[in-house]
């Protein structure tokens, strides 16, 4: 008994620990970032002053000291003031569900770990996004499912999706994730936790017919960096259409409104961006945003696949127009960051 009370105990102190490392560390980051932006401005700053100009820098420089040191501080201390209330916040959110991380880590070591990066990619979408999710009900308790969705420029909105899937449904969703992401340094072990894998159709099939959830975006990579106004860009495809027949898994429809309104690729370039990419696949864009947009993730009614009698063909037309008719209903043709931040404030 006492040596149980002992392991219990080390485990809070642990999970105190991991919530107190987290806040540590936003801060020792941002300390570097803020350091490394001043250090390039002031070499910047004395290039230009002292090269090109022919000035003092530290003369001209204590002179706009004077003038605009007061006005910095306004705008410096708001900021930080910022920074320290969302580390807050975030660190609070983790506290707590220190329980049910408790818990956690107590039946599996990775198990634990998925918990504890749920619960952060929840606090921080709810505290940065507002995030919500509508038709959760629509995720299966248990028994298999294909999630078919839109794919951002960067699908933040399915990592919130997962991460709130894994919390409130208890289910583990595996992603077939494209062959890029497994090139990225220090990305294997978080694929390997999570379950993300390239996926070919047999195994595919296979997870699904041991009951799993995969989530497959069919417009890809291609979608990600040039689908500028919610383009689906899928050529056609229908390998998800004959994993979902093969497996009679039904097949759930899935729209983020606003994530191209949170993180966007520019549109500069983009022919000459998108022939490259054809002829080498090569994912290469100019990405902007992380602005905190409302987001709202639609979840559609499944489409079943058992008996349907239809070919992979009309499958993959039919989830395409359930996945068009998401977008156009809930996102229409709005396409204005400004009037997403709105629905986030108001």
């Amino acid at each position: 008994m006492s040596h149980c009370c002992n392991e219990s105990l080390l485990t809070e102190k642990t999970l105190n620990s991991v919530c107190m490392q987290i806040v540590e560390n936003m801060i020792e980051s941002i300390s570097l970032l803020y350091y490394f932006i001043l250090d390039e401005t002031h070499s910047h700053y004395t290039w230009l002053v002292g090269d090109v100009l022919g000035l003092d820098p530290n003369l001209i420089l204590e002179y706009l000291s004077l003038i605009f040191w007061p006005a910095l501080i306004f705008l410096i201390l708001p900021v930080v003031m910022l920074v320290l209330i969302y580390a807050s916040a975030l660190f609070l959110t983790v506290y707590k569900w220190r329980s049910r991380l408790h818990e956690a880590y107590h039946k599996d070591f990775w198990d634990g770990a998925r918990h504890t990066l749920a619960v952060l990619w929840e606090a921080q979408a709810t505290i940065w996004h507002g995030y919500d999710v509508i038709g959760l009900e629509n995720i299966p308790k248990d028994g298999p499912a294909l999630l078919i969705y839109y794919h951002g420029a960067i699908p933040l909105d399915m990592y919130y999706l997962i991460a709130k899937i894994y919390l409130y449904k208890k289910r583990l969703i595996h992603p077939i994730g494209d062959k890029c992401l497994f090139y990225i340094p220090g990305f294997q072990l978080l694929m390997k936790v999570f379950q993300v894998q390239p996926g070919t159709r047999e195994s595919c099939t296979k997870l699904l017919q041991e009951g799993e959830i995969i989530s497959i975006a069919p417009g890809g990579i291609r979608e990600a960096l040039f689908s500028h106004n919610y383009e689906l860009m899928w050529n056609r495809r229908e390998g998800f259409a004959k994993v979902a027949l093969d497996s009679k898994a039904p097949i759930i429809p899935i729209f983020t409104k606003n994530s191209r309104q949170a993180i966007n690729t520019l549109s500069y370039g983009h022919n000459i961006l998108r022939s490259l990419y054809e002829k080498t696949r090569w994912p290469l864009a100019i990405y902007y945003g992380l602005f905190p947009v409302k987001l709202k993730t639609y979840i559609g009614k499944p489409i079943l696949t058992e008996d349907s009698g239809m070919s992979p063909a009309q499958l993959s037309i039919k989830v395409h127009e359930a996945v068009e008719l998401l977008i156009s209903k809930h996102q229409g043709n709005s396409n204005s960051i400004l009037m997403a931040l709105l629905e986030r404030f108001l």
